[in-house]
């Protein structure tokens, strides 16, 4: 399918620039109605936001453009995007609908869209909505309305589920715990959650004024919450992003720990309580070293394109429950339909405190690759793929490698480049590789 407006996680931009507008967004919400009518009488969509200022208008747009075509709307305030996911499926609603740009600054917006399921839509939802776009709207008579309440028990409903997803006995007590909520939707949940599991927390991160998400905060910007958990003294750190699907953590010493860490972490976990992991899947981006790890585990590992929407496309092929990427978008599908960054804090934490070990001590067996990423900027209609000197240069580094680290080469979806990445054993080496690489891409 070829889509005009919908990405690989929905329909994202600047605000006040096409599509993120008012009219479009309305003409949206009431496109998608339609959709929703073909097979429900009176559908119920839920709608959640973070904390970017557009929220407001955006929200106000899709209540009306549900409202015209005979949809009920049912609105969450400021609330994670994996929150809508749960409560979607928890209200046995039609849909969920999420304003949020994720990890992006504040001047973006975006909507995303999850199942009666709370699961991500597919190819074919995405192109009758589409395809309705393109049409001239159909607005119901006056009677056949739709309606608009809140609910404001949404916040601790989704903090009940999040404390649902750890066994009976387990306990935060005795820890202090900085929580960096970016600003962003879980800014007034996420310290709630830990907190009722009996910690001690530090929050960060959790004073939003609509322009301020992920600004210096968050699971983008770690270096705040390293600090944090350095200064009080912490025994853990969890910096989420934006809309709380993804995260990063830090332990006492301030060590940073990304997703490909914390993906194996977890494996490893459900593998020393004999819980069965047939397989996992990551990313192309995903680091060697945790490939090596899985595979010394007996772990199968299948590489996915980059983005979430793909990781969880072959964890159904596979009938697997665990996957993610290095960014700390992690699906743990036991747990929740989605990626949920607070779910997946509490599965590491739950490792860490039934083990009595740290994550550094968890995660011995892996170091990770140093990893070289250079950026080459393509000329207009410049082809990267038949540059014979760059392939034969890719297979001569590959052949060196060998088990040792791999080589990366991939077009930017959003600019003209062309980036090269390259893992190895040594950073020395990684860097020669890679400059050799972007050599033979400038000379072609």
């Amino acid at each position: 399918m070829t889509r005009k407006h919908f990405g690989t996680d929905g329909i994202r931009g600047t605000v006040g620039q096409a599509p993120i507008t008012p009219d479009f967004v309305l003409k949206l919400a009431h496109s998608v109605g339609r959709v929703l009518r073909r097979t429900e009488e009176r559908p119920t969509v839920l709608i959640g936001k973070d904390t970017r200022i557009s929220g407001y208008m955006l929200e106000s747009a899709l209540e009306s453009g549900f409202n015209s075509a005979g949809v009920d709307v049912v609105l969450l305030g400021p609330i994670p995007t994996p929150a809508v996911a749960y409560l979607t499926r928890a209200q046995r609603a039609s849909l969920g609908v999420v304003i949020s740009a994720s990890h992006n600054p504040f001047a973006d917006n975006g909507i995303k869209f999850f199942s009666a399921l709370g699961t991500k839509l597919d190819d074919a939802w995405e192109a009758a909505v589409e395809t309705v776009l393109e049409e001239d709207p159909v607005w119901v008579d006056a009677a056949s309305l739709g309606k608009a309440r809140r609910m404001d028990d949404a916040a601790g409903r989704y903090i009940e589920f999040c404390k649902s997803t750890c066994s009976n006995v387990f306990t935060l007590k005795g820890l202090k715990i900085v929580v960096d909520g970016a600003h962003g939707a879980a800014y007034h949940i996420a310290p709630d959650v830990f907190h009722e599991m009996g910690a001690e927390v530090v929050r960060i991160g959790c004073a939003p004024d609509g322009l301020n998400i992920n600004q210096g905060v968050g699971a983008t910007h770690p270096e705040a919450l390293v600090a944090a958990v350095k200064e009080h003294g912490a025994d853990y750190g969890v910096a989420l992003d934006g809309d709380a699907d993804r995260l990063q953590m830090v332990d006492a010493s301030g060590r940073l720990f990304n997703g490909d860490e914390l993906l194996y972490l977890i494996v490893a976990d459900r593998i020393a309580r004999d819980i069965d992991v047939p397989g996992v899947v990551g990313t192309l981006m995903t680091n060697k070293a945790v490939e090596l790890a899985f595979r010394a585990k007996g772990v199968q590992f299948v590489r996915a394109k980059v983005g979430d929407r793909y990781v969880l496309e072959e964890l159904e092929r596979h009938h697997w429950t665990l996957g993610g990427e290095g960014s700390g978008h992690l699906l743990v599908l036991d747990r929740h339909t989605t990626g949920d960054g607070l779910v997946s804090a509490l599965q590491v934490l739950h490792a860490c405190v039934d083990s009595g070990k740290t994550m550094a001590q968890l995660l011995a067996d892996v170091t990770l690759f140093p990893q070289t990423l250079i950026n080459v900027r393509l000329q207009p209609g410049q082809d990267w793929k038949s540059n014979t000197l760059l392939a034969s240069e890719t297979q001569a580094v590959e052949a060196e490698l060998g088990d040792h680290g791999r080589v990366l080469i991939r077009a930017s979806g959003t600019e003209p480049l062309l980036r090269v990445m390259v893992e190895a054993r040594d950073a020395a080496q990684s860097q020669a590789y890679a400059e050799r690489l972007v050599a033979a891409v400038e000379a072609g």
